[in-house]
């Protein structure tokens, strides 16, 4: 990807990279450390492996993921944020908060409507 690729604006920039739920739970994955692809699988609840290969290639793609192969037998494949991929930690952690505060708001609202 080069710059020109890229919207205008900031926010439609970080959609773009982060397009759907899929990078965003590996992403969150990711924050922890390096994982290989079957911890990455497991650790990502009902992603498909086709789905969760194409998504880490994206990914490489856009600079948010480090994919190292080992050559070994069986083959080794880790994957680990690069320093770009780690500097969307603030971005999930507000998602984090927002998406908790949100359900105490629900919770609240169906209490009231209980009521």
């Amino acid at each position: 990807m080069n710059s020109k690729d890229l919207p205008k604006c900031p926010i439609e920039t970080t959609l773009k990279m982060l397009s759907c739920k899929w990078k965003v739970l590996i992403i969150r994955e990711l924050l922890n450390g390096t994982m290989r692809f079957g911890e990455l699988k497991k650790a990502v609840k009902g992603i498909t492996q086709k789905v969760l290969t194409a998504k880490l290639r994206d990914m490489e793609e856009l600079g948010l993921v480090e994919r190292k192969v080992y050559p070994q037998i069986p083959p080794k494949v880790e994957y680990t944020l690069t320093d770009i991929g780690y500097s969307l930690m603030p971005v999930l952690d507000s998602m984090k908060v927002w998406g908790k505060d949100y359900k105490k708001y629900i919770k609240l609202v169906e209490k009231m409507k209980m009521s």
